[in-house]
């Protein structure tokens, strides 16, 4: 029985400022570094064998953090297929201001629905379909292997990872809520992911 432990980033400075980051890449805030911190200290009892982080500073910051806490120093790879969703001309933008602007409706059906871009950017579904073929080449051997894996990465990501892990569907993935630097445990055990209660 091996961990499979997921987790969306620290706060960071664009989340304090309630921006759309996408791409863009920006830091961790002071209470981000807490919360990775709070992460490592939940984590410790779990030796990893790898990390897998996007290459985006506050997904590899709060791998760093999270590692350092629980004194350790497993391999890290950052790969760009594990970034955050692409928001295209959102990026930058204000949440606030952009509902007043387009209407709440329609900024939460960019937001969140599966299969429609924002102008200029991914879908969520866009999304699945770079992260699944990445799970399913290096983090799937890893854990049929019986590695731990960490994965440090963004909101987006891990909603098109539970889509890909059958934690949940295309039609009710709008409700998962995945807060910051919080880790979600699976254990791997008899070829398939169970989630451990919090």
């Amino acid at each position: 029985m091996n961990s499979f432990v997921m987790m969306r980033h620290g706060e960071s400075q664009w989340n304090q400022e309630n921006r759309f980051t996408g791409f863009t890449d920006v830091d961790l805030n002071d209470k981000g570094v807490a919360e990775a911190k709070s992460a490592g200290a939940a984590v410790k009892g779990i030796k990893f064998d790898k990390v897998y982080t996007s290459t985006l500073k506050r997904a590899y910051h709060t791998a760093e953090i999270v590692m350092k806490v629980a004194g350790q120093n497993p391999p890290v790879v950052k790969h760009d297929d594990l970034r955050e969703r692409d928001y295209g001309d959102l990026t930058g933008l204000n949440k606030d201001e952009t509902r007043e602007k387009f209407g709440a409706e329609q900024v939460q059906i960019w937001r969140r629905s599966y299969d429609i871009n924002p102008p200029g950017g991914e879908s969520l579904k866009d999304v699945v379909a770079r992260v699944k073929p990445y799970y399913e080449q290096h983090i799937l051997p890893d854990l049929k292997a019986g590695k731990n894996i960490l994965l440090a990465a963004h909101g987006n990501t891990l909603r098109a990872m539970l889509i890909v892990l059958g934690e949940n569907t295309p039609e009710d993935i709008n409700k998962a809520e995945i807060a910051t630097g919080v880790p979600l445990v699976f254990v791997y055990e008899g070829g398939k992911l169970h989630r451990k209660a919090a």
